[in-house]
């Protein structure tokens, strides 16, 4: 008798589908069938059953938290059954000592994380059964069938579970060392709190704080364009004016010269230049891709795209969602034309057919079987669901994965840009762009907005003469980085902090190590928000005080060097081809941890924070009783005072009269410090506080406390505007 063991309950009872079965307390029992003559059991953890052990567990002196303490490194590594999953644990151990049982198959994700997960429970239980593995890429009726008929043997992916392995120990090496160093170096420095430092998160951490401080540092400065209208016998179009290719001006007086010397006079087609480009369909998604365009498109954090994929996967309506590759194997490629003809009967997807190419399995662009990993990409099923069960942000992923499918069945777009000279006078030069559309292609299915939408030109020809009818001065001002989206940041770590522009995204992932793995990025962000490190406020993602504090201080050390974690990410993935050593990868983390503790306790007595920053700094929830919050200031509704609340600043008598009187910390991108709230309580108005921005421009301005309305204004020397706060 066999023992299958899945990851999970859902996926457990996924694989029994397909047999006559029946449900047992924890586990599943297959009545004997042709694949399983003498039947199966099937059972399931639920995610990580084992855990590696604290500290403590190899020496009772390691629970102290104290720098005489480090380094940390244990000479064997242990793993211990999560408590909280301990009653499931008991199930599977004793139906792999159950004698009926002569072999197991691990039925865990076919990924690093699904190898590490089933083995260690092997491990924990001193299995010494003989095992065999279970490797698809979909759910599937068809696919659990050919995956149990093709099973892999041990050894095969063995390797994949050295790196799993490796990675967590080195995480666990790096992690305990590098949080117990700065969280201590940092408390002598007065911040009271626990600095969780990892070997992926901190230098993603790093990437976000280096924006974080270009946009604070930015000084915004004033510019004005000149925007001419002109007329060409009855065709109208503007143009911008250009002086040796630039188009903006620096003085206000240049620009209205510019434009009272070319009003009303003649104007005339000097140059017309057009250019067709064509733009291929997109490559099918893997689950970075995936991620990034569910953000643009529904503002999605990473973590909940691959929640609801792997909703969708489990269903088996979508193949293995944590996929780092945007290709298919021709295998999988013959499967394409049932799958589309089965949507092309759906509801909303007839429109797209019959599709201008029937069949892509020759195309190189989707097809490769050297660019496919261990899984293909993320595509359809032949499984179509029924779409009134799906939820609604399932049927909004399902959709992309399906759209890009069938956009790859499409020809390529081609437009053609053109680019008009426009002589005012013979003198002034202005430029004009336009944009038509020549075929529509694979944009009839996946509309992608462009980042400059070029108007329509008229039809023009050189040497025609016309006239400027107007001539307009534009002011406007140059703006700071922006910051990043939850989903560039998915992107920002597939490329290693290189940032590149969407066009050439393809070209440039495939040959890039990048921080973490398909299956960790999503939950790197949402431990980083989770440890307060960044706020996410519609869709923006910031740095707090706390973030900063913690890249300061570990400056130029390689924990912080987004290349330096990308060649380890490489290292790994050479432990899983066989190709390098777990041994050899230890040695040198241990090493770094080494050097990382005498370098960060010799340059912590040269640390210098300045007071913006420490007035910015909430203290994390202690165990211990804490001192009072500092009053800022009188409440002006209340006799309360105003203390920081961590978010934002508010009343400290709120619990005995509900007053709730509150001020912002962070008004349009800007931080409210400590420091200008007791001013502006004190004062009624701050010091000018330079760089808050709207969507229109980058400002200076004052803040001003109307009492009488309880109302935050701005102050531009003596005229007011209310403030729109925590924005």
């Amino acid at each position: 008798m066999k023992l299958i063991i899945a990851e999970k309950p859902d996926q457990g009872s996924t694989l029994a589908s397909i047999f006559k079965h029946k449900k047992q307390n924890g586990f599943i029992e297959i009545f004997p069938n042709e694949l399983f003559t003498k039947g199966a059991y099937v059972t399931w953890a639920v995610g990580h059953l084992c855990q590696l052990v604290a500290p403590e567990k190899y020496e009772p002196g390691w629970k102290k938290w104290a720098l005489d303490n480090l380094p940390m490194i244990p000479e064997h590594f242990q793993y211990e059954v999560t408590k909280d999953k301990a009653k499931q644990f008991a199930i599977i151990k004793k139906l792999i000592s159950n004698p009926l049982v002569t072999e197991i198959i691990h039925a865990g994700d076919a990924g690093r994380e699904g190898e590490l997960i089933i083995r260690n429970i092997l491990r924990v239980t001193n299995c010494k059964k003989p095992m065999k593995r279970l490797w698809i890429s979909s759910l599937t009726a068809n696919s659990i069938r050919e995956g149990f008929n093709k099973l892999l043997d041990e050894n095969d992916t063995r390797s994949l579970y050295f790196e799993a392995y490796t990675r967590a120990c080195a995480d666990w090496v790096v992690g305990m060392n590098a949080s117990r160093l700065y969280s201590l170096l940092l408390q002598k420095q007065g911040f009271s709190d626990v600095f969780s430092v990892g070997r992926v998160q901190t230098p993603t951490l790093a990437l976000i704080v280096k924006r974080e401080l270009e946009i604070e540092k930015f000084n915004s400065e004033p510019f004005w364009e000149v925007i001419a209208h002109f007329e060409m016998n009855g065709k109208k179009y503007s143009g911008k004016w250009q002086n040796d290719g630039e188009s903006r001006v620096k003085t206000k007086e240049l620009a209205e010269k510019v434009a009272a010397f070319c009003r009303t006079k003649a104007a005339q087609v000097s140059e017309i230049h057009s250019e067709k480009k064509e733009f291929l369909p997109p490559l099918l998604y893997n689950l970075s891709a995936l991620q990034a365009e569910a953000n643009k498109r529904f503002k999605f954090p990473p973590k909940k795209t691959l929640d609801v994929l792997q909703k969708l996967y489990q269903k088996g309506v979508v193949s293995y969602p944590r996929s780092d590759s945007r290709y298919v194997t021709k295998e999988e490629a013959n499967t394409f034309p049932e799958i589309l003809k089965k949507l092309s009967h759906v509801n909303g997807y007839e429109k797209y057919f019959p599709l201008p190419i029937a069949s892509i399995t020759d195309n190189k662009r989707y097809v490769n079987e050297k660019k496919v990993t261990d899984h293909y990409a993320i595509i359809p099923t032949e499984q179509l669901p029924n779409m009134a069960k799906l939820d609604e942000d399932e049927k909004k992923l399902y959709d992309l994965v399906v759209l890009s499918l069938i956009a790859a069945h499409y020809e390529k777009a081609i437009a053609e840009y053109t680019t008009v000279t426009t002589l005012v006078d013979g003198r002034a030069v202005f430029l004009s762009k336009g944009k038509v559309q020549i075929q529509e292609g694979w944009r009839k299915v996946l509309y992608q907005k462009e980042s400059e939408e070029e108007p329509v030109l008229p039809k023009l020809e050189k040497g025609e003469l016309g006239r400027t009818v107007k001539v307009d001065v534009k002011e406007s001002q140059t703006q700071p980085p922006k910051r990043y989206t939850e989903g560039q940041l998915i992107t920002l770590m597939k490329t290693a902090g290189k940032h590149i522009e969407d066009k050439e995204l393809e070209k440039i992932l495939s040959n890039t190590e990048g921080l973490g793995t398909e299956a960790t990025r999503a939950g790197i962000i949402t431990m980083l928000k989770d440890r307060q490190y960044i706020n996410v406020s519609k869709n923006m993602v910031y740095a707090t005080a706390k973030a900063k504090i913690l890249i300061e201080a570990i400056g130029q050390e390689i924990l912080a060097s987004p290349e330096m974690t990308a060649k380890w990410e490489q290292k790994l993935k050479e432990i899983s081809n066989g190709t390098a050593s777990p041994k050899h990868f230890m040695e040198q983390t241990n090493k770094m941890v080494f050097h990382l503790i005498s370098s960060g306790m010799e340059h912590s007595e040269n640390w210098s924070f300045s007071e913006e920053i420490r007035e910015n700094f909430t203290p994390g929830k202690q165990k211990t009783r804490m001192k009072s919050p500092a009053k800022l200031g009188a409440c002006k509704k209340c006799d309360g005072s105003i203390i920081d609340k961590g978010s934002f600043y508010g009343c400290s008598s709120y619990q005995k009269n509900k007053c709730n009187f509150t001020i912002s910390k962070k008004i349009l991108g800007k931080n409210i410090t400590q420091k200008q709230i007791k001013q502006l309580l004190s004062e009624g108005k701050t010091e000018v506080i330079e760089g808050f921005s709207n969507k229109e421009k980058t400002f200076n301005a004052r803040l001003s406390l109307d009492e009488r309305e309880l109302k935050l204004k701005f102050l531009f020397g003596e005229e007011r505007l209310e403030v729109s706060q925590g924005k």
